[in-house]
């Protein structure tokens, strides 16, 4: 008897859980708002973060020339500068006033000068100097300008080198201007582009946001559309705590392994970036991410009680959860009260482990501390929404007996 009866309790929970799960994914279906934040988001942003990131390092900066020297040698040191594809001298300026009206005007982005000593400095022996004035307002403008110019010295040293050397031999000249043969090697992102270092990151952050935003939006709608303003409504099927959580984010699964398949793999194939993971690492990694992340979603819904309320909570919080995640700033640098705060989103560790797996070929053992980090908060959110759906249960019984206590004082009057 007893048996029968556990049997029957077990039996009805599952079609509860499927019940609930049906009518979520229903509910997402039909509400063009979470459709929009779980399909047309995960589907468009990637590709226009990529596509705005696709030619991965910016190339002919414009810069203007101040030349006092106008010699010879200075016009092959611009020739050596303007030969690289970093840099496009657009403007020969007769002074440094002109050039830095170019520069305020935001037609050049550098001013190289040349000083007037600079060929009889280097006829005499004397080090001379070049100088570089760069719009700081772009890093990657000042990266190419001091690239190009880093690049052209060092070869002009090279040259000046070997006519002072008196050597006899290739050879010689070789070992007189490079005593110490280096090559530079860029790992893990050959191009040194700026997609392959951010677009990894941002993708990991996109699946966590979109989340937040989508459960929230149908938390919000389903305290409008309930009668008495709670998150669960009144229905026999949702008298389970454990039946609605897994009910509901069952849903949330389902959809999000198709479009986290579609990010994390697709999209980096589409614009050739780096991937490098093993297809096994990544599932195994990506399983807890998912479910850390539709935990905390759902835990985070209970403080949305009308739908425009989660867009005004949850999107600005994307750039600064970028940031100390220790990805777009050195993660040394953040401070520890900051570093401290990032340990709740999993989003942290999420993007340090997906990076170093898609993009460093990264096994579970080398992201140890991440894997168990996203499992422990599987765990935790699990739990915290069991309360939040626990409490909410608690809520509309007790709103229900309070309707049923005064149905029956009416009555009686």
């Amino acid at each position: 008897m007893k048996d029968q009866k556990f049997k029957d309790i077990v039996s009805q929970g599952i079609t509860d859980l499927f019940y609930i799960w049906w009518q979520e994914l229903k509910a997402v279906v039909k509400d063009q708002g979470v459709l929009i934040f779980f399909i047309v988001v995960p589907l468009g942003y990637p590709l226009l973060y990529t596509f705005i990131y696709t030619n991965e390092t910016v190339r002919e900066v414009p810069a203007a020339v101040v030349d006092d020297n106008r010699s010879s040698l200075s016009r092959e040191y611009l020739r050596l500068v303007d030969a690289g594809a970093d840099l496009q001298i657009v403007s020969h300026c007769s002074d440094l006033e002109e050039a830095k009206t170019l520069l305020k005007d935001g037609k050049v982005y550098g001013i190289i000068y040349i000083p007037e000593s600079f060929s009889r400095d280097i006829s005499k022996g004397i080090q001379t100097h070049v100088t570089l004035y760069c719009d700081m307002s772009g890093m990657l403008y000042y990266k190419a300008m001091l690239t190009s110019n880093t690049n052209a010295s060092l070869m002009m040293n090279k040259q000046i080198k070997i006519e002072r050397a008196g050597n006899t031999t290739d050879r010689q000249d070789e070992v007189s201007t490079t005593p110490i043969e280096y090559e530079d090697i860029s790992i893990f992102n050959p191009q040194n582009g700026f997609a392959s270092f951010l677009i990894p990151a941002v993708l990991i952050l996109i699946i966590q946001q979109t989340l937040l935003l989508g459960i929230g939006l149908s938390a919000g709608t389903a305290r409008e559309n309930n009668r008495f303003r709670d998150l669960v409504p009144m229905s026999r099927h949702y008298h389970g705590t454990l039946r609605i959580v897994l009910g509901k984010s069952l849903t949330y699964f389902m959809i999000y392994a198709i479009m986290t398949t579609y990010m994390l793999c697709l999209v980096p194939k589409m614009f050739s970036l780096v991937q490098i993971a093993q297809a096994s690492t990544l599932l195994a990694f990506m399983l807890p991410y998912l479910l850390a992340c539709i935990f905390f979603a759902m835990t985070c819904s209970i403080f949305i009680h009308h739908r425009e309320s989660c867009m005004m909570i949850y999107v600005f919080t994307s750039l600064p959860l970028l940031f100390i995640s220790g990805i777009s700033w050195p993660g040394a640098a953040v401070p520890k009260f900051w570093e401290v705060i990032s340990w709740i989103f999993p989003s942290t560790f999420g993007i340090n482990g997906f990076v170093r797996i898609n993009n460093m070929g990264a096994v579970l053992a080398d992201v140890a501390t991440e894997y168990k980090a996203l499992w422990i908060q599987t765990l935790v959110y699990f739990i915290t929404t069991c309360v939040v759906y626990r409490h909410q249960i608690t809520m509309s019984r007790k709103h229900v007996y309070e309707r049923l206590k005064e149905m029956q004082k009416k009555h009686s009057l």
